[in-house]
């Protein structure tokens, strides 16, 4: 059984850079809608994640932030109607690269438009539509998410009264540019790429491997690193003078193969480029132009000290910047070891502060 469910816009949807034809966009549900459609919570994702933020009755398997969402906790299913949108150009749902094209009939790949966030945030915005939503109580992401989530407040101004935006920022930096660069460079040098046309029961899998590798070494931090591994080594039998012989690297070549074959390398370079692509400052010339343009209530920033990919300077500039047309900003600044993927694991400093919102 599945939770999931698909709304398909007719006709074109325009994107920032091109349009494609009537695209779906894969979503789940919790909870009930109240009479005045007004206890909607809305959940952008990142980069890899489906729409399965958490259980329910009809897939029990168990979502990808299942400590947050849910009955009794802190984005409460009992009190809030729960929206989670599978980003566009994603492969768990939503139109993307791997998808057909309906007026070719051969799948997109590389014929696939440039994809901004501003895309995603405009899908989410077509799900609300299609479900009588006009208002939200509040648009929630975290890392891509936080960013699309941004992005959402910034096309549609008043459309949610409040923002928690965690471990993003209104615009990648150089340093976290430069790791997604590389990671897409592995994929695209990879020979079974093949330019985008590579073969869907194989293509690029050792770029894919590496890529993952890279990720999950900029996911957490140096420290934890240290603490949760040290220089253990493995019992795994040796390959040749340069196999595993640590505990942490059978950890990210574990990691690496389970992500092997259920994320399509296509969509992947797409959402990596796409956060490389955004930048608040498109949306008025200057951040601070862009932030007068929200009209939310109040907001919630949450930055975590040990994150490099999106450090917690930038989530302090961003709520300084929400201060001045924001009537309520709070700013979280989290002591956790577990870098950029807290979020996702540290539940005790994050569960306290997204349930201070609700």
């Amino acid at each position: 059984m599945s939770a999931i469910k698909f709304y398909q816009h007719p006709g074109r949807f325009r994107m920032r850079r091109g349009a494609i034809t009537a695209p779906t966009f894969a979503y789940e549900t919790w909870g009930e809608l109240d009479g005045r459609a007004s206890n909607a919570v809305l959940i952008f994702t990142g980069l890899s994640p489906s729409a399965h933020v958490a259980s329910c009755i009809e897939d029990p398997a168990s979502g990808w932030w299942e400590d947050m969402v849910g009955p009794d906790k802190p984005i409460d299913t009992n009190r809030y109607f729960v929206v989670c949108v599978n980003s566009l150009g994603s492969c768990f749902g939503s139109t993307g690269p791997a998808s057909i094209n309906p007026e070719t009939g051969n799948h997109y790949r590389l014929d696939f438009p440039v994809l901004c966030l501003e895309d995603v945030a405009a899908g989410g915005a077509l799900v609300l539509d299609h479900l009588g939503i006009e208002k939200l109580h509040t648009v929630v992401g975290a890392s891509m998410g936080g960013m699309t989530a941004l992005a959402f407040c910034l096309l549609f101004p008043g459309r949610s009264r409040a923002l928690i935006a965690i471990s993003s920022a209104a615009r990648s930096l150089p340093f976290s540019i430069a790791i997604r660069s590389l990671q897409r460079e592995m994929i695209r040098t990879d020979p079974e790429w093949r330019n985008g046309a590579y073969d869907f029961d194989k293509g690029p899998i050792n770029g894919m491997r590496l890529a993952r590798k890279l990720g999950m070494i900029s996911y957490r931090s140096a420290e934890e690193w240290t603490e949760r591994f040290g220089r253990e080594r493995t019992s795994d039998d040796h390959e040749g003078p340069f196999g595993i012989d640590f505990e942490v690297e059978s950890y990210l070549e574990a990691h690496a193969s389970k992500f092997i074959g259920t994320f399509d390398p296509n969509c992947y370079l797409y959402l990596s480029r796409a956060m490389d692509l955004f930048d608040a400052t498109d949306h008025g010339g200057s951040l601070r132009q862009g932030l007068s343009r929200v009209a939310l209530e109040r907001a919630m920033v949450i930055g975590v000290e040990t994150d490099f990919l999106f450090p917690v300077e930038q989530q302090e500039e961003l709520a300084i910047g929400l201060k001045e047309y924001v009537p309520e900003v709070a700013f979280r600044r989290m002591d956790s070891r577990q870098g950029h993927d807290a979020f996702l694991v540290d539940m005790d400093r994050f569960r306290p502060a997204i349930a201070s919102q609700f």
